[in-house]
Formats: C-alpha cells, structure tokens, sequence
C-alpha cells in the first residue's frame, strides 16, 4: 500500500510522535515552528501521531486540523484511529472488563484517593475512556499552577508509583498495565493495550522504518513500550524543541 504514499521522498517510514511534551508542552498547544516543521517532515515522510488522550482533548493541543496535519492520527493508544482523516475500526476497554469487574476496580480507586492526603484535591478523578481509564489523584480538573505544583509533590512522595502498585497487589488478575504519563495521572488498559496498539493499524502499508519521537520513555512511563519496541527506532526528547531539533538532523529539514 506505499502507493498511498508515493509523493513522499521515503514512502517506506513513518514518524510516530507522542503529544504531550513531545509536539506540545504537557496540556499545552502546538507551536507554529513545530507546525512548520511537521509540515516540512511531510514532504519526506509518514507523520502519525500517538497518545493516551481522547481525540478532542488531542484536537485542543494540536489544532482543530489535526486530522489534516497528519496521515494517522492514533487516539487513545491507536483504539480509536484515523488513516489519511478516514476512521478505523475501534475497541472498547468496558467490553475487556466487563461491568462487575470494572465497578470493582473503580469502587478501590476512589477509596484510594479518598484516603490519600495531598495539599490540594479538586475534581474528575478518574476519567473513562474508550481505551482505559486515566486516573489522578489530585483530579484532572485542577489549574495549571496547581498541576506544576502536584508534579514537584508527586515526583518528591511517588503518590502515583505508589497508588500504581496497590493496584496490582488488589487486582493481580485483571489483565492490566499501568503506566504513567503527563504532570498529574496514570493510565490503565489491557495489557498489550498500550502505544504499541496502534501499530497494528500500520500492517500491510509496507513501512521498514518506523521512528517513535516520545518523552516519558524510562520503564513505567507511557512511552517505553512503543519505544523498546523491536521494530521501531526510538528517540527520547525532553520537550517539542529537541524533536524539532532531531527531525532537522535526520532529514535534512
């Protein structure tokens, strides 16, 4: 299927970006430099991009044309997903559960958090999905201010590693990876539900270099599995300007 992408200099690779503190800062939106350069890559290459979040949350960081700035768009891990701005077929993390195991994993949750204590709580602390659940123990509603500040506290007291590791002790069965991203919560999905997910929708168009551009790619961050993947060149960077810089590099931008 490469004649799809006959007009780009490597038909045969793909650039797959995370979001978050990849192509923007954490929750931030896109830059037009980094704009321009994904416009440039283009020319070049395959551009996808690949995350946790759903795709409107995704819409808000990358522009209400996100589904025309990249050949696929992969929401949620690739369980939701887009070739060239045409839906794919999706799943369903409650269909995996099933509802009594689901309550029973939300019910433990919100216990947790209940008896958690944190300089600051505010609201939507567990968010379902259509691929997992996003759980986090000050709430996804809080303010930009109070999410750096829950970081520093989250990185100094390990709230989440640790709120992470009672789940696996209350739910060794389930069948669930935990993996944790961005300043203020932590992912949970099948296990072979993560980033890797999405690269089943690239089977049969015939990459041989498919390059993953992510920041959380240390054990137990959402990018480390796609990263270690065997059959993807992985690139680990601290913020959007250190991709720019790479993509430049590597392709003579």
């Amino acid at each position: 299927m490469t004649s799809a992408w006959a007009d780009r200099e490597f038909p045969n690779t793909i650039c797959l970006f995370d979001v978050d503190g990849t192509l923007t800062p954490a929750r931030g939106v896109i830059t037009e430099s980094t704009k321009k350069t994904l416009e440039e890559l283009r020319k070049k290459c395959v551009v996808g991009f690949v995350g946790g979040s759903d795709f409107v949350k995704q819409q808000e960081q990358l522009g209400e044309n996100a589904l025309d700035m990249f050949d696929f768009c992969f929401s949620e891990n690739g369980l939701t997903a887009y070739r060239q701005g045409k839906r794919l077929a999706e799943d369903s993390f409650l269909l995996f559960m099933g509802e009594d195991r689901y309550a029973k994993l939300v019910n433990f949750c919100l216990r947790y958090i209940a008896d958690l204590e944190l300089p600051k709580k505010r609201g939507t602390f567990i968010e379902f999905r259509q691929g997992m659940i996003n759980i986090s123990p000050i709430g996804r509603a809080c303010s930009r201010d109070e999410r750096n500040e829950y970081e520093e506290f989250d990185l100094k007291h390990n709230i989440r590693r640790d709120f992470v590791e009672a789940l696996k002790r209350e739910f060794p069965d389930y069948g669930l990876k935990y993996s944790i991203g961005g300043q203020i919560s932590f992912d949970v999905f099948p296990i072979g539900w993560d980033k890797t997910y999405c690269l089943r929708h690239l089977e049969g168009e015939g990459f041989n270099t498919i390059h993953f551009f992510g920041d959380k790619t240390f054990e137990g961050g959402n990018d480390y599995e796609i990263y270690q993947h065997d059959e993807v060149t992985g690139h680990a960077v601290k913020n959007p300007l250190e991709t720019e810089a790479i993509l430049k590099s590597l392709f003579a931008l």
